[in-house]
């Protein structure tokens, strides 16, 4: 199998100047508390192709965020996919919460027949796993498509446990239950007689190889995001070598962020499941007065366009404006030196 391919040359970067002249920095509150945080920071800024985002977690250091901002460059400054869908469907998400708060976040995705579920969250039991995704079952009814995401932290023993007990509530995969490839590989094996997929995402976003999970025939599933991937034209390519079936997902971005995820998805060949896409139901706020929120269990392929009251709105204060144009500045040089 062929090496991924490079996200962006350097000869493609556009000048810095270019990058920072529309830079806008915004600070949205979030619904819920999901991946530890309640309120999400992202970069926008404006190229010749429209609006595009820039938003690695705060903890990321500058060489993973680097591929975040060659993303950024790659949909602002690039040329667009030819696609061949124009809406995606998408799941529902469902954060760590109490099983009695979980028919209202679902009430926030309408029409969406998946749900993904977060699960193993630091402090919880197994058993808050499973009354959260009965309670998703109970409300999705037999018809409805359950996925859970552990984030990695399972060990193997943890993840062949937990699959067991989640299991009669009907799984359509379970997303990175351990964090190593050869890990991911041992629970395929165990669970691989109970017909329950397993599904890569930190084994492909942030590892150094990302093909090396499908090269190890660790996983059935690809889990594939734009922006830590270097941008669409990467993220294709990734695909079409790995040759496994993909969800295309998001990091929580805001619904300039989630147009770049749609345009990936809109331009893969052959897309069997629901994509997480439809995180902005999960923002209190957002960019944009059209927001791709879930309609019918589907959101819309298209660009956004940043609206300047919300930004205004929802600036980030001075220091952390200026912590993320520095950022982008260190990511840049990154991307210079390929």
């Amino acid at each position: 199998m062929p090496a991924a391919p490079h996200p962006l040359p350097a000869a493609d970067l556009p000048p810095l100047s270019d990058v920072l002249a529309e830079a806008r920095v915004v600070s949205l509150p979030m619904v819920t508390r999901f991946r530890g945080i309640t309120v999400r920071e992202a970069f926008l800024t404006r190229g010749p192709r429209g609006w595009t985002e820039f938003s690695p977690f705060v903890e990321y250091g500058d060489a993973e965020a680097s591929a975040w901002l060659a993303a950024a460059i790659d949909f602002g400054w690039g040329d667009d996919p030819v696609p061949v869908r124009d809406t995606v469907g998408v799941n529902a998400t469902v954060p760590s919460v109490a099983a009695g708060e979980v028919a209202g976040v679902l009430a926030r995705f309408p029409g969406c027949r998946t749900a993904k579920v977060k699960v193993a969250e630091p402090g919880q039991q197994l058993a808050d796993d499973v009354a959260r995704v009965a309670a998703v079952r109970d409300v999705l009814g037999p018809e409805g498509r359950i996925r859970v995401d552990a984030n990695t932290l399972w060990n193997v023993d943890e993840a062949e446990h937990a699959i067991h007990a989640l299991a009669p509530y009907d799984l359509e995969y379970v997303e990175q239950p351990c964090s190593s490839v050869e890990e991911l590989a041992d629970v395929r094996r165990r669970v691989k007689y109970m017909g329950i997929p397993i599904a890569a995402d930190e084994s492909v976003r942030k590892a150094s190889d990302p093909l090396a999970v499908a090269r190890a025939g660790a996983a059935d599933v690809l889990i594939v995001k734009a922006q830590p991937l270097g941008g669409i034209r990467a993220a294709l390519g990734i695909i079409g070598l790995a040759g496994l079936p993909v969800v295309v997902s998001s990091a929580i971005d805001t619904s300039v962020g989630l147009a770049m995820g749609a345009m990936l998805a809109a331009s893969v060949p052959h897309l069997d499941y629901d994509c997480g896409l439809g995180t902005a139901a999960l923002l209190a706020a957002d960019v944009t007065r059209e927001p791709l929120t879930p309609v019918d269990g589907a959101i819309p392929v298209r660009r956004v366009e940043a609206d300047e009251a919300l930004l205004r709105e929802h600036a980030a204060d001075a220091d952390r404006h200026a912590w993320w144009v520095a950022r982008v500045e260190r990511c840049y040089r990154e991307l210079e030196q390929g």
